[in-house]
This record gives structure tokens, C-alpha cells and sequence, in this order.
């Protein structure tokens, strides 16, 4: 339950609406236990010659009472709920808010499906305590003081008779409470398990289609949705052990009022109108006795989700603001690495002794074989990570004293595996920019060699991509992303092995396209084509995390190392293409 603490924060903003909340909660409860005591005066009045006036004007004032507290139990609902609601409205925004602030090592160990699970349904149990879980025990604790007051006015033998249950129930709400507690999050993390299936296999539709899985993953998808209903139904079962002990201990209490009430009207110690409106008290302690264990069962559930939320919360990002952030009054693109040292969370070492300087305006680039540490190295320019050891700094600058927005909006960054959203090829190149121009638009999409292809759109630019760019070819995929890159006319550009999907030709007119626009401006290219690379002003060649050889292409050619021989192979292939197609004609 210490998890429902973190809720406090997102529910002191509205204290003033719970506050008048729970005064309506206490008005509509007073103005209800005035209902029983009317009808005793109406039954005892009976047997005293009461007038028809008279009971006219009970039947009334029993008619008002009940208006009165209906439209007060409609407020109540109003403000409390509608709190409840603006909370959760905060909650899943700093949830979001945080999860862009993680660090990508993060990502790598969370799954999509699980992460979707938490902001959904598990951000739904919550709720359920930031609506209901505050509304009800106002409401119930309000009704309970009224009723076993005005019960304890009647009769106290009575009350008392009634109370002996009340051990019982708290019992009850205990011991089931810890069960549901323990089922509602093996739920939700069979919830996640389910989702992050659903979530893979639309993700990959084509790739299970294409190998004929699709039997064999709605067989995967069968067996969790089964365990899923089996554990839902395991906190069905407890959840219906709770209404039947609630209502047995009310009609254990309406015996015992049977009993001890008759033989005082007997007796001659209760008039008829005081059983008969201690009755209808007891009728109306009935909702808080049986909402006792509803509202428990939602606070386990809650306290469970809210556990799974702070699971999340709790991680510190690793790239935190500096205190007194910097910025270059004049960006220029110089980049320089100093003894940089890195290291993965499993210690391996990615990076290691790279002391090196990229020129502002410069055409560099880095090749080396798979692993070798080209992607890690370019990620530690845009500050997604920062090194274990050493620094870089960007025109001077450390980049962990730099504004992060304002690093991050000098570079712009093309990764291998081009992300596009759902929507427009136009919204997909214009991202993150809010006065792109139609000049600078149709320049980008000219360099990227993408505007080729707009014409074979039915839409053209208004074309929806679909899902990652669904109906995108790898190619296409890519020269968007690199027009999306070149939209925020960047400083620094980084290409990430951006143009692997591109054929040759069509390589060689967009290196053309980018040597005229990054003109005066720093480009970073990774690529294992030589082609892609020869005509960088320096070429760094990584093994194992370090510079093993660099140079221009020239330089490196005479070296006869590694870059040679990836030359050397590469031409080789080139040639025993142009023989095969000359065969073939």
C-alpha cells in the first residue's frame, strides 16, 4: 500500500475539490439519515391518532429528503470523479514525460507490450483509487457516523448487537485483500506478456507471413490469453468470496435486530418506530458494510499497478540537465573526443582510448567491421549516452554541460533503421520542425533523392506512410529519414549507415546533393561501402572500440590494412557483377 503514497502529489492540486467533495459527501449523508427518523415519527404518530394533514406532510418532507440527497449524490459524483479524472490527466503525462527522459538501456531491457500495459491497464487500476477509492469512503465513513449515531440514539443495545460483526468483516478485508493484492499483479504482468505478443506480431506481419508463422504464432497468442483467463478467473473467484461474507454479516445483523428489537417492543423499551427506524438504519449501514470490501479490493488492485508505475518512476534517468547549462553563441561543429572511455551496464567495453578531433566543416567518416563501436561512438556526440570515461565536447563544450535541446538541435541524425510515424510523407520529413518553409522542403526532399519517387504516390507528399513507414520501401524509408534530418538544416550531420538501401547510383547523387548542402557544415558518415566513404577529408577505420587506422582514402589504400582489404573485396564484387550481367545479354 505505500505504493498509493506516490499518488499524493497528483491529488494535493486538487484538495479544494476534494475538500467541497467530501462536505457534499457529509451534507447528502446527513440530509439521508434524516429519512429513518421521519418515518419513526410517521409510525409512532400512527399510533397516537395522527392526523391525515399530518402524514401528508411526512410523505412530503420524505419526498424532498430524497430529492434533496439525490442531486447532492450527483454533485458528489461530479466533483470527486471529475478530480479524479484531471489526476490521472497529470499521472500519464509525467509518466510520459519520463519515459522520454530514459536512457535507451532502458529500452533495451523494457519490451514495447509491457511498457504499453503499464500506461493502459495499469494506469486504469489506478484511477480507480484516484476516483472511486477517494469518493466511496468519504462517502461510506460519512453515511457509518450518521447512521450508527442516530442508531445508537434509538437503541444502544441494539448498536451494540450490530457492531459484534464488525471483527469479522475487518478479517475478512484483511486476509483477502493480501490475495488480491498478489493476483492483481500476476495479472498484469500476464497482461504485459500478452500485449507485448500482440505488439511484436503486428510489428512484424510481413516476416510472419512470409516464413507461414502464423499458426504457429496464434498458437503462442492462444496460450497466454488462456493463462491470462486463468489468472483473472483465479481473482474472480476472490472477488465473489467478498459480497457473500459482506451480506452474510448483514443478515446476521438483521437477526440479531429481530431478535433484541422484538423482545424490547415486547418489553416495552422501543416503540415501533424506533425498530422500524433502526431498520432502515440498518438498511443504510448495509453500503458502507458491503462497500468495505469493494473498496479494499480496489486499493490492492491500485496499490498493485501503482507499484508496476513505480517500477518506472523510480528509474533515474542517465542523462541528466547540468545545473548551469552552456551553448556555443556561434555553432560552428567542431568535435573533439578526449582519452573517451565507454562502457555498456554489462561492463563490456564498447569504446576504448579514442583521442581524436573533427574539424568544423569537415567530411569524416568512420568504417570498421560489425561490433566495432561506429554506432556507439556517434551516439555519445548527441549525448545519448555519455562516456565512462574521458569527454567530448562539442565547439569547446563538454557536451554534459551543454543545453540539451540545443546540442541535440544542431545535429541532425539518420540513423540505419529509419523510424516514420503513422501519418503524411510530408509530416514525416517536416517532424520537429514548426517554421519549415516550402523552399526549404523542396530542397531537402531534392538532396534526399526522395522527391524522385513522390510522383508514383497517389497522394504525393500527402501520402500516409503507415505504421514505421509499412508501405515504404527500405530505401524510400531511408532518404526520408535523411530529408528529415537535412529540414533541420543542421550543424552536424550523421549518417548512420543511412544509405545501405540506396543502389549506387542513386548513393552517388545524394553524397553530391549533401557535399553542396553541408558545405562550411560537418558531416559524419558510417558505411561499409568504400564507395560511400572515399571522398571524406578523414576516414577512421574501428576495431574492437578503437581507431586502428585512419587517413584519407588515398592514405589508407597504401596503409594495407584492414581498409584495404575491404576495398580490395568490394571492387572484386563490382567486377564479377558487370561479368554476370554482361552474360546475361
Amino acid at each position: 500500500m505505500n505504493a498509493l503514497k506516490r499518488l499524493l502529489p497528483y491529488l494535493r492540486p486538487y484538495r479544494t475539490s476534494i475538500l467541497i467533495g467530501a462536505l457534499v459527501a457529509v451534507l447528502n449523508n446527513a440530509v439521508g439519515a434524516a429519512g429513518p427518523w421521519l418515518l419513526k415519527l410517521a409510525v409512532d404518530g400512527l399510533q397516537s391518532g395522527v392526523t391525515l394533514g399530518l402524514l401528508a406532510w411526512y410523505a412530503l418532507l420524505f419526498v424532498a429528503i430524497a430529492a434533496v440527497a439525490g442531486v447532492l449524490r450527483f454533485y458528489m459524483r461530479q466533483i470527486l470523479i471529475g478530480m479524479s479524472r484531471h489526476a490521472e490527466l497529470d499521472l500519464r503525462n509525467a509518466l510520459f514525460a519520463h519515459l522520454q527522459k530514459l536512457p535507451a538501456s532502458f529500452y533495451n531491457k523494457h519490451r514495447t507490450g509491457d511498457i504499453m500495459a503499464r500506461l493502459t491497464s495499469d494506469l486504469e487500476s489506478v484511477r480507480s483509487v484516484l476516483g472511486p477509492g477517494v469518493m466511496y469512503p468519504l462517502d461510506t465513513i460519512s453515511m457509518a457516523l450518521f447512521t450508527l449515531t442516530m442508531m445508537f440514539l434509538l437503541s444502544v443495545k441494539l448498536t451494540v448487537a450490530v457492531l459484534l460483526a464488525a471483527p469479522l468483516v475487518s478479517f475478512t478485508v484483511f486476509y483477502l485483500g493480501k490475495i488480491t493484492y498478489k493476483l492483481h499483479t500476476r495479472i498484469q504482468q500476464q497482461f504485459s506478456a500478452l500485449s507485448d505478443c500482440a505488439e511484436e506480431n503486428l510489428a512484424g506481419v510481413r516476416v510472419v507471413r512470409a516464413f507461414a508463422q502464423e499458426d504457429r504464432e496464434l498458437g503462442k497468442f492462444n496460450e497466454l490469453n488462456h493463462e491470462y483467463v486463468r489468472r483473472n478467473l483465479a481473482m474472480t473467484r476472490v472477488q465473489a468470496a467478498f459480497m457473500p461474507v459482506m451480506v452474510m454479516m448483514f443478515e446476521l445483523a438483521t437477526v440479531m435486530i429481530l431478535l433484541f428489537g422484538g423482545r424490547g417492543i415486547i418489553r416495552g423499551e422501543l416503540s415501533l418506530g424506533d425498530f422500524v427506524a433502526f431498520v432502515g438504519y440498518l438498511s443504510m449501514l448495509a453500503w458502507p458494510m458491503i462497500a468495505v470490501g469493494w473498496v479494499a479490493n480496489l486499493f490492492q488492485r491500485g496499490a498493485a499497478s501503482m507499484k508496476r508505475l513505480c517500477d518506472i518512476l523510480d528509474i533515474e534517468p542517465e542523462i541528466a540537465p547540468p545545473p548551469e547549462s552552456r551553448r556555443s553563441e556561434l555553432p560552428r561543429g567542431e568535435i573533439v573526443f578526449e582519452k573517451v572511455r565507454f562502457c555498456y551496464n554489462d561492463q563490456r567495453t564498447a569504446l576504448a582510448d579514442l583521442d581524436f578531433r573533427i574539424d568544423a566543416g569537415k567530411i569524416v567518416a568512420f568504417v570498421g567491421r560489425t561490433g566495432s563501436g561506429k554506432s556507439t561512438l556517434i551516439s555519445l556526440i548527441p549525448r545519448l549516452f555519455d562516456p565512462t570515461e574521458g569527454r567530448v565536447l562539442v565547439d569547446g563544450i563538454p557536451t554534459t554541460e551543454w543545453n540539451l535541446s540545443e546540442l541535440r538541435a544542431m545535429i541532425g541524425m539518420v540513423p540505419q533503421d529509419a523510424l516514420l510515424f503513422s501519418d503524411t510523407l510530408r509530416a514525416n520529413v517536416c517532424f520537429g520542425v514548426s517554421d519549415a518553409t516550402d523552399e526549404h522542403f523542396l530542397v531537402a526532399t531534392d538532396v534526399s533523392q526522395i522527391n524522385r519517387d513522390v510522383e508514383s504516390f497517389r497522394s504525393g507528399y500527402e501520402t500516409v506512410v503507415g505504421e514505421r513507414g509499412l508501405t515504404l520501401s527500405g530505401g524510400q524509408k531511408g532518404r526520408t529519414a535523411l530529408a528529415r534530418a537535412l529540414m533541420k538544416n543542421p550543424c552536424i550531420l550523421i549518417l548512420d549507415d543511412a544509405l545501405s538501401a540506396v543502389d549506387t547510383q542513386t548513393e552517388d547523387q545524394i553524397l553530391g546533393g549533401l557535399r553542396r548542402f553541408m558545405a562550411d557544415r560537418t558531416s559524419i558518415i558510417i558505411s561499409h561501402r568504400v564507395s560511400t566513404v572515399k571522398h571524406a577529408d578523414e576516414i577512421f577505420v574501428l576495431d574492437e572500440g578503437r581507431v586502428v587506422e585512419r587517413g584519407t582514402h588515398e592514405q589508407l589504400i597504401a596503409l594495407g590494412g584492414y581498409y584495404t582489404e575491404l576495398e580490395r573485396m568490394q571492387r572484386l564484387e563490382a567486377e564479377l557483377e558487370e561479368i554476370d550481367e554482361d552474360s546475361r545479354i
